[in-house]
């Protein structure tokens, strides 16, 4: 196909490689317990700040200026943080291959805190064969702001009608289609590989 997508954007969480917040405190807090904590600290939001260029030293004073036993979670969440990296999600690594295999130009763009961004192609080495990744802390914009997209766009010269970007947030997919990308809300790898067959990127 003449007009097949050439380039594929991936977010890298719950895409690429799996996230569980539980992980770096479960040696001192149970599943129950950790999430009476987030909800008590709003720990959503501070995860967001840190997504959207806030220091760890500014998210950990933000904690502690609420309580100051929650700044000493947060600081023990960061200090643990690759215990929160599960792995690589199950045939991502294999689509990855195969996609660079065929010539198909590969980025990521992920809401992730530019200070531990380091840790996730470590855990799941798929990711640094992307080219690039566009990483919200870095940027401080954040998905689902277009201005991120556009930045995306920008940066690496893409045709937004012959780039896919591929989320397991519909909120995010919906922003990229607005700005001309192909969406696929991604629901795992053998969903995402009849996607990219139809599309006319990957053989299925």
């Amino acid at each position: 196909m003449s007009d097949a997508p050439t380039t594929v954007v991936f977010d890298l969480g719950q895409v690429l490689i799996g996230w569980d917040q539980t992980g770096p405190l479960s040696d001192r807090m149970s599943r129950e317990e950790w999430k009476e904590f987030a909800q008590a600290s709003d720990f959503a939001s501070l995860n967001v700040s840190a997504d959207n260029g806030s220091t760890i030293a500014e998210v950990v004073a933000r904690a502690a200026a609420t309580d100051p036993a929650y700044g000493e979670i947060v600081a023990a969440y960061y200090e643990n943080f690759p215990r929160s990296l599960t792995g690589p999600i199950p045939g991502m690594a294999e689509i990855v291959a195969e996609l660079k295999d065929a010539g198909v130009r590969l980025l990521g763009l992920s809401n992730w805190s530019a200070e531990t961004i380091h840790h996730a192609p470590v855990v799941a080495p798929a990711i640094a064969e992307l080219e690039d990744i566009v990483v919200s802390g870095r940027e401080k914009l954040i998905k689902p702001d277009p201005a991120i997209f556009a930045l995306l766009l920008d940066r690496f010269g893409l045709d937004p009608g012959r780039t896919v970007f591929v989320d397991d947030l519909p909120v995010n997919v919906e922003a990229a289609r607005e700005l001309g990308l192909i969406g696929i809300v991604f629901t795992g790898a053998e969903d995402l590989r009849a996607e990219l067959d139809r599309l006319g990127v990957i053989p299925a």
